[in-house]
């Protein structure tokens, strides 16, 4: 006598392919929203000083390496010290509440606790002289920090993100002496792309 209808007997299959699609649904949501360009990109933390990027860097018009002095000669883009900031603060709404833990900084000798907002893993080795002095701009990685209040992140600062500039670099290219300059847009790199030949092996950037 027949208890279930032949077509349970597809049962196993149809579990079998459900099981898989769901596991492809699955792998594709972690694989996307759990992307750093989901998880990082537009992260904007709280800062001590409310420093803005647009007032100082666009409105202004004060260059880069004023405040990141060495970033054409050093593996980082230093955090100005407050004698930096000093240098125009000691004048310049030197009495803004604004600045109390710039004053105080200052008083006390002790460095502003700022909040760092494009931080690599420690197994990563990224030199910024390197990447401008063949001409890479600051804009590349980091925006348009002249038109930020508030310095946020702008690209994912991924591995995929960092090799599909390897792979290709021209458009990120520039003249050297236009490192700095947000709103430059002219040529495309041909000249200055001679001179480049970004790693693509691990040991590049893992050392």
């Amino acid at each position: 006598m027949q208890l279930f209808p032949r077509s349970l007997n597809y049962l196993p299959l149809a579990l079998a392919v459900g099981a898989a699609g769901l596991g492809v649904s699955v792998t594709f949501v972690f694989w996307y929203y759990f992307s750093p360009k989901n998880l990082q990109v537009g992260y904007a933390p709280e800062q001590p000083v409310d420093y803005s990027h647009k007032l100082h860097a666009g409105d202004l018009g004060i260059d880069c390496r004023y405040c990141h002095a060495n970033v054409e000669r050093s593996q980082e883009a230093m955090v100005p010290p407050t004698q930096t900031c000093m240098g125009c603060h000691s004048i310049v709404k030197k009495d803004s509440p604004k600045l109390a833990a710039l004053r105080d900084s200052w008083d006390s000798g002790n460095p502003v606790q700022w909040v760092r907002v494009h931080k690599l893993p420690d197994h990563v080795f990224f030199d910024h002289s390197a990447h401008l002095a063949v001409g890479v701009g600051c804009v590349s990685c980091h925006g348009r920090v002249d038109q930020m209040d508030v310095v946020r992140l702008e690209e994912p600062i991924s591995m995929g993100w960092c090799l599909d500039c390897h792979r290709d670099p021209q458009a990120r290219l520039r003249p050297k002496d236009q490192i700095t300059n947000m709103t430059w847009s002219g040529g495309d790199g041909e000249l200055a792309l001679a001179e480049v030949n970004p790693p693509e092996h691990c040991s590049g950037c893992h050392r």
